[in-house]
């Protein structure tokens, strides 16, 4: 070995030891059991598996194992088990060893819990189904019986997103977007607050660069602003405090630049219009452990003394918590520069709860866990997914979607006739109520009762509403039921629903249809389906089974007639053409044009950026859901002839293919240096009055000499909305036509919709 390789080693172990240090460093100041021993075999058994291996990074590999278990003891609290596992949670997938040898080592429980962090590919949801989902699902399955599983496992993709510059950037989209989709929505499910804001921002700053930076820097430029306005609004605060004998800190919250910019996306609003990026929490020591709730009020009363409170934004999270254990008072006080400002209130558990969620007192101790009020809550959320996990979803796709629902929802609380209070996510209907109490309370749902008026099933429930259900033995599952459920219990029990009464009635239209064939000397053969399927326009032979089981579909003498002109059709070739089922020329026909694939596709290299220029651009398809135009932030899918439609990062459709089929995410940069014209709308709002259409076309064709494909206006007491259809080379070019439209007298708003 000669003297730089020499050095290198070196290095490395110097590095991997002090790494090594820090994390027994951090584990003796838990309040765990000291197993050093525990974890000292499992990490020299992970150096010696992983030897000689690098990650893109340049260092060592076991310096991912040693983070991942960093994050576990450290920012989660976890024991010697977690931290065991995560040391040890890539030796199965990357090396010779395997569960069984784990198992023997170091016991059990561990072998499970590394078990269910390895990766699977095939068999759940069939040949083409995509690996990701599977192993998330065999994940789930795991973290049901162990819910340590799924911490390391958001320790380990927090790693991966602090380490993510080292990947290409292909790789950064789909790592990036299978964490903003599924992992940070979990985190927040788990109480994990600080690394769920972490995941969410190294998402952002990957998916979108441009756009993060540019928040990044307005944090900056006002921080001092900030700063100044904290301080003078804690001021009499403190002396408040002070007088009442408490212990206590206060801090200022600054809204993360992720938080910041889904706020301006959805609400189409400016940084200067985001007006709660300060916020200010108290964290105080209880006089006793029993005083804490009395305290928060207590503080609350001296707070809204000093300043007026807005009447519409007290939360009050002390009495019922959020569902992943969240405690704290929340209101909004008009400081003395005429700003609101939030406040949130919370005893140091609470804060600690708040940041670590579920973590923060999820103490196993040799198997033992505390039992805690929100352990409760973690049962009923971890039995929900099992419900789930019990009833496979058709599809990768509708699997990690029913799992998503709901993660991320604000929270309500509905009261039972008899005066219970029950959790529900915000928005809910009082179907989802019905199926939250029981299976069959819900499949036969008719109404409900509402604070003691009637309503319909999918009535919308607010917070402190009292619902009592009414059911009717005879009522039957409707299709339309999925669009207005809410909750993912919900959603997956009507649609497993759906699916079991649409297989009954296949097999009884398939009867039927073999009795009418019958009845009618025909032989039941693939031309005579076909035949039908394309008299009544069915897609495929099932819904053709399905709509005859149910009595959409009766088959009479116009049905004959068909069938026995495609069977005397069929010794002409002429007669075969006509005869080739309707359904596959349809969908044939019927593919809009913005997704069209062209006849000539690209080769891709899917390692390489492809960047789109005149002469490639017609060869790739545009997202007709998100209608992508230069200067969007833009990625591409292909499939697997190598066919590439090309979606804006943000797009939803885009975000479920980067968590469902993400080896197939392409990165995309335009190059069009303004020689085409892509199609973009825009939606204006505004104040309705003689000569505003007017107005708008002069500052179009005639300022800008811009194309208008189309323009829609409507008046109503005043005030007018209107979409504008143009042509335009590029997003700077919309910007321009957006902050012009802006000065016409008259309109108040004008927003991009595609």
């Amino acid at each position: 070995m000669d003297e730089d390789a020499l050095r290198q080693a070196q290095q490395d172990e110097e590095m991997v030891q002090a790494a090594y240090d820090r994390l027994i460093e951090t584990y003796l100041a838990s309040p765990h059991r000291k197993k050093v021993d525990l974890i000292s075999k499992a990490f020299n058994f992970a150096k010696q598996a992983h030897k000689g291996v690098r990650r893109l990074s340049g260092e060592p590999y076991i310096m991912h194992p040693l983070a991942v278990a960093q994050i576990v003891c450290g920012e989660i609290g976890l024991g010697s088990t977690s931290i065991c596992a995560a040391l040890l949670h890539d030796v199965v997938e990357d090396t010779d060893y395997t569960v069984d040898d784990l198992s023997n080592i170091f016991g059990e429980k561990i072998a499970q819990i590394v078990d269910g962090l390895t990766k699977i590919s095939g068999g759940i949801f069939g040949d083409k189904a995509s690996a990701q989902a599977e192993s998330f699902k065999k994940l789930l399955l795991t973290m049901s019986d162990d819910i340590r599983v799924i911490l390391i496992k958001i320790s380990d993709r927090l790693h991966n997103m602090r380490t993510l510059g080292s990947q290409p950037p292909h790789k950064q989209y789909k790592i990036a977007g299978e964490t903003l989709y599924i992992y940070a929505p979990l985190a927040h499910r788990l109480g994990l607050n600080l690394i769920k804001e972490e995941l969410e921002d190294f998402s952002f700053r990957y998916e979108h660069p441009e756009a993060h930076e540019q928040i990044c820097q307005r944090l900056e430029q006002i921080r001092p602003h900030l700063d100044e306005a904290f301080r003078t609004f804690i001021l009499p605060i403190r002396e408040k405090l002070d007088k009442l004998g408490l212990h206590y800190d206060i801090k200022a919250r600054i809204k993360r630049p992720y938080s910041i910019w889904t706020k301006m996306q959805n609400k189409h609003v400016k940084f200067e219009e985001i007006y709660d990026i300060l916020a200010v929490r108290v964290i105080f020591d209880p006089h006793t452990p029993e005083s804490e709730i009395n305290d928060c009020f207590q503080i609350y009363a001296a707070c809204t003394s000093i300043y007026k409170a807005h009447p519409d934004r007290f939360r009050d999270w002390l009495s019922n918590p959020k569902s992943n254990g969240y405690q704290a008072l929340h209101t909004t006080l008009m400081s003395k520069q005429g700003r609101w400002i939030e406040l949130q209130i919370r005893s140091r558990r609470m804060d600690d709860m708040a940041e670590r969620g579920f973590a923060a007192h999820w103490k196993y101790k040799e198997g033992e866990k505390d039992s805690t009020a929100s352990e409760t809550e973690l049962d009923k959320w971890l039995s929900t997914i099992k419900e789930i996990l019990d009833d496979p979803q058709p599809s990768a796709m509708d699997f990690l979607s029913t799992i998503k629902l709901n993660l991320y929802s604000s929270e309500i609380f509905v009261i039972t006739p008899k005066g219970e209070f029950k959790t529900m996510p915000a928005g809910c209907t009082a179907l989802d109520f019905a199926f939250s109490i029981h299976t069959v309370l819900g499949t036969h749902c008719i109404g409900a009762k509402v604070n003691h008026q009637l309503v319909p099933i999918n009535h919308r429930l607010n917070s402190g509403d009292q619902v009592e259900i009414l059911t009717s033995n005879a009522l039957r599952v409707e299709p339309s039921w999925v669009n207005f459920v809410t909750t993912a219990k919900a959603k997956n029990k009507v649609e497993a629903i759906l699916r079991r009464q649409k297989r009954e009635q296949q097999k009884h239209g398939e009867e039927l249809l073999e009795d009418w064939c019958i009845r009618h000397e025909i032989e039941e053969n693939s031309l005579v389906f076909d035949r039908l399927c394309a008299h009544h326009k069915m897609e495929t032979r099932e819904d053709l089974f399905a709509a005859i089981g149910s009595g959409t579909i009766v088959l009479d003498e116009d049905d004959l007639a068909a069938v026995q002109r495609a069977a005397e059709g069929r010794s002409s070739s002429k007669g075969w053409t006509r005869l080739i089922p309707f359904y596959k020329r349809r969908k044939k026909a019927e593919v809009p044009a913005a997704a069209t694939m062209p006849e000539e596709a690209l080769v891709i290299d899917r390692k390489k950026p492809l960047y789109l220029s005149e002469e490639n651009i017609g060869r790739v398809s545009m997202c007709p859901h998100c209608h992508p135009i230069p200067g969007d932030e833009v990625l591409g899918y292909f499939d697997d002839q190598n066919r590439v439609i090309v979606h804006k990062r943000q797009c939803s459709i885009a975000d479920k293919l980067k968590n469902v089929d993400g080896n197939h995410i392409l990165a995309v940069f335009w190059d069009t240096h303004k020689q085409m014209s892509f199609a973009a709308t825009l939606h204006m709002e505004g104040i309705d009055r003689v000569g505003i259409i007017k107005s708008l076309t002069d500052v179009i064709t005639e300022q800008l000499n811009v194309n208008v494909h189309r323009l829609t206006i409507a008046a109503d007491n005043g005030i007018f909305q209107g979409d504008i259809e143009l042509g335009v080379h590029d997003t700077e070019d919309l910007e321009v036509i957006i902050k012009n439209l802006r000065k016409i007298d008259g309109i108040e708003e004008v927003t991009r919709i595609s």
